[in-house]
């Protein structure tokens, strides 16, 4: 398993200092560092980690996924909820037979009910919420498990 994308939209780049009461006080840099850490028992694997507030370029990440058969971690964060676009794309890389894990830091369940539903939990592998950066570490340990 040399490579795992693990994609971020919009608002993720303020992790640290937007809402630490919702989603933590680490920083997408400080996500970086627990999930290379967590690959460093795993040699030639590597995490390719990336955020954007553009709708298009998540959307192009994915595509990018499909044709590299590279796995996913992907928090859509606003997108969830009413991107048909996003959630399209993510059927393709499922529909490659390439995992692709929904993760949410917070549990959207516990929040405002606009919140409650994801377009892209039914195309995703899977879905984790509600545990923070373990979120993430949760669907890297999967992803390595399932592809050993």
């Amino acid at each position: 398993m040399p490579r795992v994308l693990v994609l971020n939209g919009p608002n993720l780049n303020r992790l640290g200092t937007r809402e630490p009461d919702v989603y933590g006080s680490g920083s997408l840099e400080d996500l970086r560092e627990a999930l290379s850490s967590a690959l460093s028992s795993t040699p030639g694997s590597s995490i390719d980690l990336r955020q954007t507030n553009d709708e298009a370029e998540l959307i192009g990440w994915l595509h990018e996924a499909v044709d590299t058969a590279t796995p996913v971690i992907l928090n859509p964060a606003a997108f969830t909820h009413y991107s048909y676009a996003l959630r399209d794309a993510a059927a393709l890389v499922t529909q490659a037979g390439i995992l692709l894990v929904e993760v949410h830091l917070s549990n959207p369940h516990a929040r405002e009910e606009f919140r409650h539903t994801s377009v892209i939990s039914g195309v995703a592998t899977g879905v984790i919420a509600g545990f923070g950066f373990d979120s993430y570490l949760l669907a890297l340990d999967l992803i390595t498990r399932r592809l050993r």
